[in-house]
């Protein structure tokens, strides 16, 4: 077992010494944090799991929350649910304010925390490439919330616009997402089927040939970390949807109203999504030689941060140089939930003394659906698209489903929405009345 020695000091003079498990603070419950946890042996350690959250996010599907197509709770899993049976594990909901490196210990809003070991999950944010402005007028898409307000804000405009009848803001008749990444292109195709198959039996009153739907891509296609048969087809089936698709374009600026963009043209939309970017959820605390310039923490091959000895950082926030990716890793889950799986194992060869083993990303593929029936899927040897991506990319999703029940649930809305073309969870739900 992993133990230090504790020395007890008594009135007497006596000392006693206990030996004490080692303390593992982990920092962020997401796919890499979870995934560290779970694979590490019960009892080995004591870990404490701090979070700003209570749950457990699964980050693929907060588009079809943002649609209307699932509910939040569906892909929310409550921390200490998932570790009720672990008595070496406990969870703290609170934020991390700062790493104290000199004395090994972690400030936060609920305290300061001691560890032997820290590990940092925090994940990513989305990346506004400097322009603050940016940040204070789009929708952003990296959590449960954020997936909860762009349904309610998109929800109350159809409600502005039948209320103002032909007199409707034209930035209200204009939605754009910006960034044509897999949650981009998702996020497109998803509105382009509510907008003709479900929003104009809502509201018949609204005249939805003005409603218009834009994806702004700033490289030459869609989904361009995929295989040029990815690309195409996202594009095909965008197009087909009725998506305005505009590559090659640059958001310059944003006041809440009108899209400045790159080719001089004016945007005028009141809802603005981006996905373009994402960089770091970086904690204080650490020297800045270790933070690079796209918001990452370098660490070595076996996820220790450079220049710390018993610190770590896996899944988004951590960049790893290879050979075969010299900037770092793709910030995608496989990576995050490999890493994790990794570090814990070598947890465990460091208490027997053994060589920790450096991680290898083996890149399994990746997909994206655009709609009913219409997804891409890259594996390794082959490529393809249409119905059986489809079946494939809700196949794959359900298993990574934590529990039984959330995808027998997630399962029958998934049914239900294709046999009906409906969903009745549409609702504009607010923390004030």
């Amino acid at each position: 077992m992993f133990y230090t020695r504790e020395a007890v000091h008594l009135s007497s003079g006596t000392h006693y010494f206990f030996d004490m498990k080692k303390r593992i603070i982990v920092i962020g419950g997401g796919f890499a944090g979870l995934q560290f946890i779970k694979n590490l042996k019960p009892g080995m350690f004591d870990v404490v799991l701090i979070d700003r959250l209570n749950h457990h996010q699964f980050q693929p599907l907060f588009y079809q929350v943002a649609t209307s197509q699932i509910e939040p709770t569906s892909i929310s899993f409550p921390l200490r649910k998932i570790f009720q049976d672990r008595k070496d594990i406990t969870v703290r909901m609170a934020d991390v304010l700062a790493a104290k490196p000199q004395n090994k210990s972690v400030m936060t809003t609920a305290g300061a925390f001691e560890y032997d070991f820290l590990v940092i999950a925090t994940g990513g944010k989305t990346n506004y490439y400097g322009n603050s402005e940016l940040g204070k007028h789009t929708l952003s898409l990296k959590s449960t919330y954020e997936a909860i307000r762009i349904r309610n804000v998109i929800l109350e405009n159809f409600e502005n616009i039948l209320n103002s009848g032909e007199n409707a803001d034209e930035g209200l008749l204009n939605l754009v997402v910006v960034g044509g990444g897999p949650t981009g292109v998702e996020l497109s195709g998803a509105f382009a089927e509510i907008k003709r198959d479900i929003l104009p039996k809502d509201f018949p009153g609204i005249d939805f040939s003005r409603l218009k739907i834009y994806l702004l891509e700033g490289g030459d296609h869609t989904l361009n970390t995929m295989s040029p048969l990815a690309r195409r087809s996202s594009e095909k089936y965008l197009t087909g949807l009725g998506v305005d698709l505009r590559t090659g374009i640059f958001v310059r600026n944003y006041d809440g109203s009108t899209l400045e963009l790159s080719n001089g043209e004016l945007l005028k939309s009141k809802n603005v999504i981006w996905t373009a970017g994402i960089t770091g959820n970086i904690i204080d605390g650490l020297s800045p030689e270790v933070i690079t310039r796209a918001g990452r923490i370098k660490v070595d091959r076996t996820n220790r941060v450079t220049g710390y000895e018993n610190i770590y950082a896996i899944g988004d926030i951590a960049c790893m140089e290879t050979p075969k990716y010299p900037k770092g890793h793709p910030q995608v889950a496989n990576v995050a939930i490999n890493q994790g799986k990794n570090l814990a194992r070598n947890f465990t060869r460091m208490t027997k003394g053994r060589k920790l083993a450096e991680y290898e990303y083996r890149d399994l593929g990746s997909m994206a659906t655009v709609g009913r029936n219409k997804a891409i899927v890259d594996l390794p040897l082959v490529s393809f698209h249409g119905y059986l991506a489809w079946y494939f990319w809700m196949f794959l999703h359900l298993m990574l489903i934590l529990s039984v029940r959330n995808k027998l649930i997630i399962f029958i809305n998934w049914a239900w929405n294709y046999i009906t073309k409906n969903s009745s969870l549409r609702l504009i739900l607010k923390v004030n009345s």
